[in-house]
């Protein structure tokens, strides 16, 4: 779980250091907006900006209920980020898997990408879709409830 943190953390720090030397230096301006755009990318790597995560076997039990596509992702994974924004609000209309929360999540991922965790992995009707187009995960998702 921490590890979902490394990099939001690591932002924040570095802003904080970068905004101080300026503020120190005289330019708070300067200062408050570095400080702003590293809080605003710690936000954009964080698990915050996706959907309440669930396990693997809870999303694919779900999934073959409702028919939702199931999206495997990790924080810090740009090419998730992607999907997320991509999707908008329609991406709370899929089950999400935190890679790095739920060990059965990974297993499910290196078993669909000969070994290794490639995210996002999406599972559509049981197959799974390695960074597949974020166009095509729209298609897939049911109407708004």
């Amino acid at each position: 779980m921490m590890r979902a943190w490394n990099l939001p953390i690591l932002f924040v720090l570095c802003g904080s250091v970068v905004a101080a030397g300026s503020f120190l230096g005289g330019d708070r301006v300067t200062a408050a907006v570095v400080l702003v755009v590293f809080v605003l990318l710690a936000t954009m790597h964080s698990p915050l900006v996706f959907p309440r995560s669930i396990g693997a076997l809870e999303a694919q039990s779900r999934s073959a209920v409702d028919g939702r596509p199931v999206v495997f992702w990790r924080p810090g994974c740009k090419y998730c980020l992607r999907l997320r924004i991509r999707l908008g609000r329609g991406a709370r209309r899929a089950h999400w898997v935190d890679i790095w929360r739920d060990p059965a999540g990974a297993a499910v991922v290196r078993a669909a990408n000969d070994g290794n965790e490639t995210v996002p992995t999406v599972v559509v009707g049981g197959r799974p879709h390695t960074n597949p187009d974020p166009a095509w995960v729209r298609d897939q998702l049911p109407g708004p409830a």
